[in-house]
């Protein structure tokens, strides 16, 4: 019942933040040269207005996609960490956290390559012009493959590792901190705004942390798209990144993605909670006390930045 709580969970999560992840996408990897969007709201506006609502949500089967998949790896892997470990405690959190964000990375980089493909399709075109190059996220990645075979699949591989290990890592230690200093007591009526509140600033935590690796890990699936390829690796991404836009490069699309995961994570963790409440009438509040089983219980439940 925990497995579909988080995986109803994550869902909502994609839904709410899958707008502001369009717009930061976009941000990361237009031109320097010639930019399309001025900042995060014009972008938004752009994209509406060009490519109607719908343009926000392009790319949204694969993290659907693959959200079984990566939630099912992260409960085994934290879970399974934890009691290893052996002690509920904040470094073994992290420990947990960033050992199940490591081991999730593959499923998750196909499925942001194929996210991020998508949500570059039709980039400033008017809707009834756009000619789109992939049907769906399977169709993107059924062509990558047959293009440039499973080295193509996982490209960006390496940045992804590089984000999601410490990320995840950081939002289960920041998740734990926040809960045991607010406590979470079954009769306390603003144990769910508690619940919203540390959720929300974990996703805060995790992005910050590890958003500058985020900016080339976008550029770096985003290349080729149009059959031209600016960066040989990590390295040349970054060398040729800060040449042509200095350090501000590494904020690139970060107000949306800062305004996505407080959203994002604050669902997440309400639909959850809600759910396990319903189906566990009894028990359901139990599940926010501060107790080491239940904590650690919780915090399998609710996926960080990569949804």
């Amino acid at each position: 019942m925990d497995f579909v709580a988080g995986c109803i969970g994550g869902a909502a999560g994609v839904l709410v933040g899958h707008p502001f992840d369009t717009v930061k996408v976009r941000l990361q990897v237009q031109s320097a040269d010639k930019p399309l969007y001025r900042g995060t709201f014009h972008c938004f506006q752009s994209i509406v207005r060009q490519e109607s609502m719908l343009g926000l949500y392009k790319g949204i089967g694969s993290p659907m996609m693959g959200l079984t998949f990566i939630n099912a790896i992260v409960f085994g892997v934290q879970g399974n960490t934890m009691r290893l470990l052996g002690q509920d405690t904040p470094v073994n959190q992290f420990l947990a956290g960033a050992a199940a964000g490591a081991i999730q990375c593959i499923i998750c980089c196909p499925i942001e390559l194929a996210k991020t493909r998508m949500q570059m399709q039709g980039t400033g075109e008017k809707k009834s012009s756009t000619r789109k190059v992939y049907k769906n996220s399977l169709d993107c990645l059924a062509r990558i493959y047959q293009r440039d075979g499973l080295w193509g699949v996982n490209r960006g591989m390496v940045t992804t590792l590089i984000r999601e290990t410490p990320g995840f890592g950081v939002y289960f230690l920041t998740y734990d901190v926040l809960t045991r200093s607010l406590g979470c007591e079954p009769e306390d009526p603003y144990m769910i705004p508690k619940l919203l509140f540390a959720g929300g600033m974990s996703g805060i935590a995790s992005w910050l942390s590890t958003y500058p690796v985020d900016v080339i890990k976008s550029r770096l699936q985003a290349d080729g798209v149009g059959g031209k390829f600016q960066y040989s690796g990590i390295m040349d991404c970054t060398r040729k990144s800060i040449e042509r836009e200095g350090w501000r490069v590494f904020t690139r699309g970060l107000t949306s993605t800062l305004l996505r995961a407080f959203p994002v994570n604050a669902a997440t963790f309400a639909t959850v909670t809600l759910f396990l409440m319903y189906v566990r009438q009894e028990e359901g509040p139990k599940d926010c006390e501060p107790a080491p089983q239940h904590h650690a219980a919780l915090q399998q439940q609710v996926q960080p930045s990569s949804l």
